[in-house]
């Protein structure tokens, strides 16, 4: 069997959630449930690697609104509050099960991973960014870029402004935070038309990924089956990513995430204790939410649960890892005897899937990074390294409309219960536009007003709002936020209108949403 390469690429995103008025908010705790369950731990685990002297590569795209949120002072001090509110839970529950021998081994190691998450947060300053930086200058991580409030491109392609809006201000906030430029762009939700490839080549983007059935799809034959690079018409290349190998761990119905030993998501004692209990831990008014802290296994789909077993689970998540490369490692063959020497795979996931809520995920990932780099025929590698190897074949490709939600196109973000939004999200653009033109040169506190005004229109696309309307969970939350966004756009154009200036309101509105100090609202105007 010839030499196999393998991309294994993490993208890393929340919506912008900041809402420091109140003294906790519910959505935030997706930040916070997210520093402590996946970012903080999979950095642990990758800073260990680099001490054992592993020889690992790992591709991250971190959004531009994750990456604010990382470094907002306030969310950090809030995140503290979380901590120690969980660490005190984490005690108590270690007392309440002290006769309890199976839960009470599952309630320490809880708290102690909660102590040590904390512990090496701190000892880094409260920012993994500096701990990113060094990753990526020892050659262990590549990094990615993504459009600016993560918005699904494809249902914007009738305003180009407002797509070169979200790419370019996806890059300049990559490169405030971390000094240089990426190369690689993550589409989100994989959502790709005719034409993006051009204007992301515009801005330097060397490369994107490609959800698996883009291949399949194209106006031309491809030869390679998603396992070379595709080089689109205007020269950037694309990672296709393999649906069959990445369902081992996306799939939470046949995935390995499934199996009945592993921990069970929802099996959490904020739901199941007395409020007399847990009401310091959750929300106010009695707002019962995850803490962290579950005791049971998958078992079966009734409620009858197993408690949890951290030894069975140890053994199973090497077996599990085996198998994922067994199953690489046959398609390999599979594909070499198809004539495709050196095939590439590119795995991409979510990378909140590891460790928040797929609990095991993290110890998978650790170990699959430390068999794959001992294989000699495996190439555990990095986007920018395939494309600068000239024994890679790559092939040339028209890629259509596609994305990797449901159905392959754009259905998830645009149903029966999100496709109200478009046609008030577009006449903000339009109306961007139309301030562009009529103001083409402010300064000081007009352009500050209307800067501001871009900047709704950017929050109010995040892809994040349709999907939680579609997937029904908080939809509540995100209708109001898209609500806002569109309100406070339309009270800088109505005041503009009137070539006034709400100056309280700005303040006000400019301390609400602390992302993208670089923005200039030319960003709207058309060529």
């Amino acid at each position: 069997m010839s030499r196999y390469h393998v991309n294994f690429i993490l993208h890393a995103h929340l919506p912008y959630v900041r809402h420091i008025d109140y003294p906790r908010f519910l959505e935030e705790d997706w930040l916070y449930e997210s520093l402590n369950e996946s970012y903080i731990p999979l950095f642990r685990k990758l800073d260990r690697l680099e001490k054992d002297n592993v020889s690992f590569h790992l591709t991250i795209c971190f959004s531009p609104t994750l990456l604010t949120m990382l470094e907002d002072e306030k969310l950090k001090e809030r995140f503290k509050n979380y901590m120690d509110l969980h660490i005190d839970l984490g005690r108590k529950e270690v007392e309440r099960l002290s006769a309890d021998e199976e839960k009470l081994l599952l309630a320490r190691k809880y708290l102690k991973d909660l102590e040590e998450n904390w512990a090496f947060y701190a000892e880094n300053n409260l920012s993994l960014i500096p701990l990113i930086k060094r990753m990526r200058d020892n050659g262990h991580i590549e990094l990615m870029t993504t459009a600016a409030t993560h918005a699904y491109l494809p249902l914007y392609r009738e305003y180009e402004t407002a797509v070169r809006a979200q790419i370019e201000l996806g890059i300049s906030t990559f490169r405030r935070i971390f000094g240089f430029d990426a190369d690689g762009f993550w589409l989100p939700e994989c959502g790709y038309y005719p034409g993006l490839d051009s204007i992301l080549s515009q801005y330097g983007i060397k490369y994107c990924q490609l959800p698996s059935h883009s291949v399949i799809s194209s106006r031309d034959k491809s030869i390679g089956a998603g396992y070379m690079p595709v080089t689109m018409p205007s020269g950037l290349n694309g990672f296709v990513r393999d649906w069959q190998i990445t369902s081992l761990i996306w799939s939470d119905k046949s995935g390995y995430p499934a199996d009945e030993d592993y921990r069970e998501f929802y099996r959490d004692i904020g739901y199941d204790l007395p409020l007399s209990y847990i009401a310091p831990y959750i929300h106010e008014p009695e707002v019962r939410v995850f803490t962290g802290f579950k005791y049971y296994a998958i078992t079966g789909k009734n409620d009858e649960k197993r408690v949890y077993n951290l030894d069975k689970v140890k053994n199973k998540v090497l077996l599990h890892v085996n198998n994922y490369i067994y199953h690489i490692k046959r398609k390999a063959l599979a594909i070499n005897a198809l004539g495709i020497d050196e095939p590439v795979f590119n795995l991409c996931y979510d990378a909140e899937l590891f460790g928040h809520r797929w609990y095991e995920g993290l110890d998978f990932l650790e170990e699959f990074l430390r068999r794959i780099s001992e294989d000699e025929q495996a190439d555990l590698t990095l986007p920018s390294s395939v494309l600068s190897d000239n024994t890679i074949r790559k092939e040339s490709l028209f890629i259509n409309d596609c994305s990797w939600g449901l159905g392959g196109y754009s259905d998830v973000w645009l149903d029966g219960s999100n496709r109200w939004i478009y046609r008030h999200i577009h006449e903000a653009i339009e109306r961007m536009e139309e301030l562009t033109r009529r103001f083409p040169d402010q300064g000081t506190l007009k352009k500050r007003f209307l800067n501001q005004a871009s900047r709704e229109v950017l929050l109010a696309m995040s892809s994040d709002w349709a999907y939680i309307m579609h997937d029904n969970t908080s939809v509540t939350y995100a209708e109001k936020r898209l609500r806002n966004h569109l309100g406070s756009f339309n009270v800088v154009y109505s005041s503009m209108c009137k070539n006034s200036v709400n100056t309280e309101w700005l303040i006000k509105a400019e301390k609400r949403n602390l992302i993208f100090p670089e923005i200039d609202y030319r960003v709207f105007k058309k060529n």
